[in-house]
């Protein structure tokens, strides 16, 4: 029987925040700017949604005393590592692909599960079966099919490999400090401010980069929203609601789905090749969560105690 702990709608929100993150590759590529000049609006843009789920969350909260989700000072410097955590992620990945390949870049990012579970161990005391293990391994091999024959070991390629690797690391120490906050802010409050910092500390390397930071036309400013609004708010949003109700080793498996997803959209809207090893590749990720699911133990009570009830 599957466990009750991963049953809840926490997973079907999970995954829709997944799908809608895997969007991120495609209006990347379709942008009219730099990739750094992109990630910075994907962020930037984002804070009105954002602000607004706040206003609203806590609008709702309005009467109820003392309100949870109003951030201390010990918060804020979190919120504040969340977000240069984000930051990290998208520089370093966008570093990785001009030193490596896009498919080695890929890969060594969707690392982070390996270091979300072992996080997820040492902080939270979340246990690992051997099952889960078999789950991630076998989702990994799937990230890797995904990627295809694009894939290439080479030693003129190990500073990127390694940035890649970095990414994934960034990524991970992200998912963590998000699940940490969770335990006490809203989702949309760990949003908005993390994604402030997230666009603050970007900026500096647009302005070094030298890439342009306003697009030509409304079709570029359109795909910019869609990035900051879908991908962003919307993907990220869900990502992090979820963590407060899922086992942060558990989420980070389950969000590998993103590179199949994406694979799927450059093929229907990019007309990127799309072939038999990279479906079988989507399918084991697949099999995986199925796994995972099972083998995934419930908190403790003690678990629960220490990560705090999951706030709204």
């Amino acid at each position: 029987m599957a466990n009750p702990r991963v049953a809840r709608p926490g997973l079907t929100i999970l995954a829709v925040g997944a799908l809608l993150v895997a969007f991120s590759p495609v209006f990347v590529r379709l942008s009219e700017l730099g990739p750094t000049a992109t990630a910075f609006h994907r962020a930037f843009l984002a804070l009105p949604v954002l602000y607004v789920w706040t206003a609203l969350g806590n609008a709702g909260a309005r009467g109820r005393a003392p309100d949870p989700r109003r951030p201390g000072r010990r918060d804020m410097w979190l919120l504040a590592l969340a977000g240069s955590f984000f930051a990290g992620d998208l520089a370093t990945w966008h570093w990785a692909v001009t030193l490596t390949s896009v498919a080695n870049a890929t890969l060594f990012a969707n690392t982070a599960p390996i270091f979300v579970t072992v996080g997820a161990w040492v902080t939270f005391g979340e246990r690992i079966t051997p099952l889960f293990l078999v789950a991630l391994l076998v989702a990994l091999c799937g990230a890797a099919m995904v990627v295809g024959s694009s894939f290439d070991l080479d030693r003129a390629h190990i500073l990127g490999d390694g940035i890649g690797v970095v990414t994934g690391m960034f990524w991970a120490a992200y998912q963590l400090t998000v699940k940490h906050l969770r335990s006490r802010l809203s989702a949309a409050t760990i949003m908005a401010w993390s994604s402030l910092v997230t666009a603050a500390a970007l900026l500096p390397l647009v302005v070094v980069s030298g890439e342009s930071l306003l697009p030509a036309t409304v079709y570029g400013w359109g795909i910019l929203l869609a990035l900051a609004w879908l991908s962003h708010a919307g993907g990220q949003g869900a990502i992090a609601y979820a963590l407060a109700h899922l086992p942060a080793g558990f989420s980070s498996l389950v969000i590998l789905i993103g590179p199949p997803a994406a694979a799927v959209l450059a093929w229907l809207i990019l007309d990127e090749t799309l072939g038999p090893l990279q479906a079988a590749g989507g399918a084991a990720v697949l099999a995986s969560i199925v796994f995972a699911r099972r083998a995934t133990p419930a908190l403790t009570r003690g678990q629960r105690d220490r990560q705090g009830s999951a706030a709204p």
